[in-house]
């Protein structure tokens, strides 16, 4: 068996593939569904040491309230979230409502359409947002190796 090369898993994961039709033995695709701003949240022992080290690396803090115990540092559109304390496990975080900057957008999938979506693709979700209201709410699911996903919703959609 031939190792792939580097280029070739990157276009792989990116979705470089040169047919993207579906197959006989490829289901047709999903429709996509918007899941907005990603972040990365990680559950740190010390937010003090974890924020030097990230500037070290040319983040700069966003958001948060380090005696709190949580910051958001950006490097371009690389977000990450420091938590100490709030979580047990790093966790991907999805901000429906909002780009990298966290600018509100006019059209978005609400959480509670991305959850009606996620239950009729057969997953189980951890924490449902409550279909009964409408604007800020999120939900929680793990992938098939434990982690945490957390889709939270900080905006309300216009005229909803």
């Amino acid at each position: 068996m031939r190792p792939i090369t580097l280029c070739v898993l990157l276009c792989i994961l990116c979705g470089c593939a040169a047919n993207d039709k579906p197959t006989a033995s490829q289901p047709a695709k999903e429709p996509t569904m918007s899941l907005g701003n990603f972040s990365v949240s990680l559950a740190v022992k010390d937010i003090a040491a974890s924020r030097a080290f990230y500037e070290k690396l040319g983040f700069e803090v966003v958001a948060g309230d380090q005696s709190q115990n949580w910051l958001v540092l950006s490097n371009g559109d690389a977000r990450i979230g420091i938590f100490q304390g709030m979580f047990d496990r790093n966790m991907l975080t999805f901000n429906p409502g909002w780009d990298s900057e966290k600018n509100t957008l006019a059209e978005f999938d609400d959480v509670r359409e991305i959850q009606r979506q996620l239950k009729a693709r057969g997953l189980s979700l951890t924490m449902e947002a409550d279909e009964s209201t409408t604007g800020p709410a999120y939900l929680m699911l793990t992938d098939p190796d434990g982690n945490p996903i957390l889709i939270d919703q900080h905006v309300g959609k216009a005229g909803g």
